[in-house]
């Protein structure tokens, strides 16, 4: 019984596909036609970090604030390690006996207060720091984005990637560097509009 049951189940699925396999054809021709054949010179890509690296926006502007930003935190830590050694000065003259209870509580709160100044400061300070980062970084998006919509005005490519996301690429789809020439162009442009 079991092999008359699998043997017209087989059949039925044979009869229902062999019947739809026409129309299946035409589906799958139709969808062919629709769609558009990408060919390699409608790709290119673009190795972003590169060129923000080798920018002059970076040359110029981005070296310098990032100089800016290592040099404040290097002085917020010296900053932070003088508070805490003056801190341990004063625990340890109070521990030998060598000033007062009071004295000791009148030098505690004054560091304290350093202490709260420091932080106000480097609190304002960091957020200056953030906010010239932010505009930094917005600039350099913008004009990556001003560049490679110039490099592809005439629209020759159909899809432009940042190299990190790929895996293998022939190197002739690299615009790498008339992605940079036009970014070092619209820079120029700028501050001489600024001037």
């Amino acid at each position: 019984m079991k092999k008359i049951l699998f043997a017209a189940i087989a059949a039925a699925v044979t009869m229902t596909s062999c019947g739809n396999h026409p129309q299946t054809e035409a589906v799958a021709t139709a969808i062919e036609s629709e769609v558009q054949s990408v060919v390699s010179s409608d790709l290119a890509y673009v190795q972003v970090e590169a060129v923000m690296a080798q920018c002059d926006l970076y040359l110029n502007e981005g070296k310098a604030l990032q100089e800016k930003t290592q040099k404040t935190q290097s002085s917020w830590a010296q900053k932070e390690q003088s508070l805490q050694s003056e801190m341990a000065r004063l625990q340890e003259k109070y521990q030998k006996g060598l000033i007062t209870t009071f004295d000791a509580q009148n030098e505690q709160r004054k560091i304290e207060q350093k202490i709260q100044n420091y932080q106000s400061a480097a609190q304002k300070e960091a957020q200056t720091l953030d906010e010239e980062n932010f505009v930094f970084t917005n600039r350099a998006q913008d004009l990556l984005r001003r560049a490679v919509q110039a490099v592809n005005a005439d629209r020759k490519y159909r899809m432009i990637v940042d190299a990190k996301a790929l895996l293998d690429a022939d190197t002739t789809l690299d615009i790498t560097a008339s992605v940079l020439a036009k970014v070092n162009e619209l820079y120029a442009a700028d501050q001489k509009e600024k001037k």
